[in-house]
């Protein structure tokens, strides 16, 4: 069995991966980095376009960021928060972009409003609230809000043809809102990776083993699908971010910072149209509020996407019930990721959530027919032979244990670290990839605190000029930032 090695390890080839190397390489090119993807290329999991809803999530049109509390007040503090985390996300690319890390803008972003709509005076309510409080910040500050149909038909018109005129409808617009082809994203970045001797890519590999040596380092052995073969990469540092093949990975470490934690997968479904003539009708992205009973990841939405230069129209997503962790994953995942450790919390989730477990059940057995009828909420006047079925990405929310040593189900994004920061792992799904620069600037601050103090956090400051600083808090920090990012990504 050869041996290889590194200083950071890099397991799974996604966005997450990708973006840690490439603020790594960028840091200290010194450093040796390998990547291992079990699939035959990069970004095909969680990553791949058809794989997510390619929004970039900055909390300008997905409700559930802004949840109404019992007494009717809506709050904010999480859209607040998820909107600086993309700035952060806008401001590497656009560094990568005007170095030559990435190439043209419109490989992998474009510009797509945000729309928020709902109907219903009660509805209606909700959004002029969200609106009057959101639009007050300076984040949000270039938020419209309509009533008016005939403004509505111009943000939406194949949303609004066909809607009965007397229902009370409005809605909220960013118009520099971005659709992110994350596929595309990750691949540019990792061939940028490539150009270096320091960096190995090993696809069709997958861990089989970890085991902690006595100078700390890990020996992580793995197998060639291909071959059989068998190598160890023993490497400084390693980081888990395989999507929902993470939580599997992280147990398989055996680090004590993995107890308790367990996974809730979930499977999605998109209706996509190709007919141009009406994908041209429609250039937005429309979020609506979501079922009662759903998880964040079904609020539906009527989305342009570019996806590898090709429009199309999506409509989702459709959750569905799964115990696979992954879209080409084992439908023994959900079984074999039970321990000792975990095994109270998952229960206690399983008997607490019994109505969203019937509820992705119920999603699962609708037919075309009955899907098609959610569409025409967004759009009344579709054709449901313009439409097919396509298979959305594997999610799989956290599970943890809550203060009575119970679980809870969490849908956002949980890093999680060994305590000597040799080994960390990202959990969870939203907003994920949208954020995915503030994750791995997370991994560094705990993974890398010497290296941070010893000349990194000047270069990371290069790279993301609000580094260090709250775009939450700085308005004429926030309008710098906004304005360089936006020219340089051709979003205004």
């Amino acid at each position: 069995m050869t041996t290889q090695s590194v200083d950071v390890l890099l397991v799974g080839g996604g966005v997450m991966s990708a973006t840690l190397g490439t603020l790594l390489a960028r840091l200290d090119p010194e450093l040796k980095l390998a990547m291992v993807e079990r699939l035959d290329h990069v970004a095909h999991e969680s990553t791949d376009g058809w794989n997510n809803a390619g929004t970039g999530h900055a909390g300008y049109c997905e409700l559930n960021y802004t949840p109404q509390n019992n007494d009717g007040s809506v709050a904010i503090d999480r859209a607040l928060t998820i909107n600086a985390n993309f700035e952060i996300s806008l401001q590497l690319w656009s560094h990568l972009v005007e170095t030559g890390g990435l190439p043209e803008p419109k490989n992998f972003i474009n510009t797509t409003p945000h729309l928020s709509f709902v109907w219903g005076a009660e509805n209606v309510a909700f959004l002029k609230e969200r609106h009057r409080l959101l639009s007050a910040h300076h984040l949000f500050a270039d938020m419209e809000y309509s009533e008016d149909p005939a403004v509505l038909s111009e943000w939406m018109p194949l949303v609004m043809e066909g809607r009965d005129p007397a229902e009370p409808v409005a809605a909220t617009r960013v118009a520099y809102g971005a659709d992110v082809d994350f596929g595309s994203l990750t691949r540019n970045m990792v061939a940028q990776l490539q150009q270096h001797d320091s960096f190995d890519l090993l696809l069709s590999h997958q861990v089989e083993d970890f085991s902690k040596q006595a100078d700390g380092s890990w020996n992580v052995v793995l197998q060639d699908n291909i071959s059989g073969d068998e190598k160890t990469i023993n490497a400084r540092f390693v980081f888990l971010g395989a999507g929902g093949g993470a939580l599997p990975l992280l147990q398989a470490s055996g680090v004590e910072e993995a107890n308790g934690y367990g996974g809730f997968p979930v499977s999605g479904q998109w209706l996509v149209c190709k007919d141009q003539t009406i994908v041209q009708r429609h250039h937005a992205k429309v979020y609506g509020k979501a079922a009662i009973g759903a998880p964040p990841m079904s609020v539906p939405h009527l989305d342009t996407r570019i996806i590898n230069g090709e429009p199309a129209l999506l409509f989702g997503p459709f959750a569905g019930f799964t115990t696979k962790f992954l879209k080409k994953g084992s439908k023994l995942d959900l079984l074999k990721s039970v321990s000792i450790s975990n095994m109270i919390p998952m229960m206690s989730v399983g008997m607490n959530n019994m109505d969203l477990t019937k509820y992705l059940i119920s999603e699962v057995m609708q037919s075309h027919d009955e899907r098609c009828a959610s569409l025409r909420n967004y759009f009344p006047d579709c054709k449901d032979s313009d439409w097919t079925l396509a298979e959305a990405g594997q999610r799989v929310q956290i599970i943890k244990r809550d203060t009575q040593g119970r679980g809870k189900l969490e849908f956002g994004t949980e890093l999680v670290a060994s305590k000597d920061g040799s080994i960390a792992a990202l959990l969870g799904a939203s907003p994920g990839a949208s954020v995915a620069v503030k994750a791995m600037l997370e991994v560094i601050e705990r993974c890398f605190p010497g290296q941070l103090q010893q000349g990194w956090n000047e270069r990371l400051k290069d790279m993301i000029p609000s580094y260090g600083q709250s775009l939450v808090e700085d308005g004429e920090l926030l309008q710098a930032t906004r304005q360089r990012t936006l020219s340089t990504l051709q979003l205004d």
